[in-house]
């Protein structure tokens, strides 16, 4: 299927999904593109995300300005509008496999809200981050405030949110919100292919239980069984004895 604002690619059991709107901003087509594609994925196991130049510049604000205009005011309307928004970055989240978010220059307000989405995050050196919705008159609401606390702390997301400030590669890493910071862009395509595929030959049934556990939000005790239960119904005898023979 094509779209105006995204590719999606296949390699064997990982799809590829790059963001590629001409100006590396998120613009209208982008909310309708992304749960399209999504959709498409197949009988993947795993999710790359990219950007074609940058990762993301955040919200294309020429092209969302003149839809944002006559809801202000309206609550309800611009819910509604940002309804689109929040499915896009929510069914990204929800995906049973795991996603990885291979960050090269830019990663601003939006982009970063739709990477912190993702389970798996490394950076090209050259990577910058920001969330810069403040100075532009804005809370920022598309689960960038909800996520980050709990990938690098709620002091430093206040820092991020409040001054709107960039940091650079080194930094993300040092604040935990990258794991792996790569020489340049090749390297870190090259590192994110094999990341997915090394991600893709594990058991897709413990990916799931794994993911579903960080993510449950369950207090303590419950997610424990929940984590059980989970390995109870579908752990088997003869993955784990291959497994065992792997090791």
């Amino acid at each position: 299927m094509t779209y105006e604002s995204v590719r999606l690619s296949h390699a064997g059991e990982v799809a590829t999904l790059t963001l590629a709107h001409p100006k590396s901003a998120f613009g209208p087509a982008t909310w309708r593109d992304i749960p399209q594609a999504l959709r498409e994925l197949g009988e993947v196991r795993v999710l790359i995300v990219r950007g074609e130049r940058h990762f993301s510049v955040g919200l294309d604000v020429a092209a969302t300005a003149p839809l944002i205009a006559p809801t202000l005011g309206d609550p309800e309307g611009f819910s509604a509008l940002v309804a689109e928004m929040h499915a896009a970055i929510e069914g990204l989240a929800a995906l049973p496999i795991p996603v990885i978010a291979a960050i090269d220059g830019w990663c601003i307000g939006a982009g970063l809200e739709l990477a912190s989405a993702c389970d798996v995050r490394i950076c090209s050196a050259g990577a910058r981050f920001s969330l810069p919705e403040v100075k532009l008159g804005i809370t920022a609401d598309l689960g960038g405030l909800q996520r980050l606390p709990h990938l690098i702390g709620r002091g430093r997301t206040a820092h991020l949110a409040l001054t709107g400030e960039p940091i650079d590669a080194t930094t993300a890493e040092r604040w935990g919100l990258v794991t792996e910071v790569h020489t340049d862009a090749d390297t870190l395509y090259a590192r994110a292919d094999a990341l997915a595929a090394h991600l893709a030959a594990l058991p897709p049934r413990a990916l799931e239980g794994t993911k579903r556990t960080l993510h449950d939000g369950l207090p303590h005790a419950e997610s424990l069984a929940a984590a059980v239960e989970w390995n109870a119904r579908h752990m088997t005898a003869d993955a784990l004895l291959s497994a065992i023979k792997k090791a």
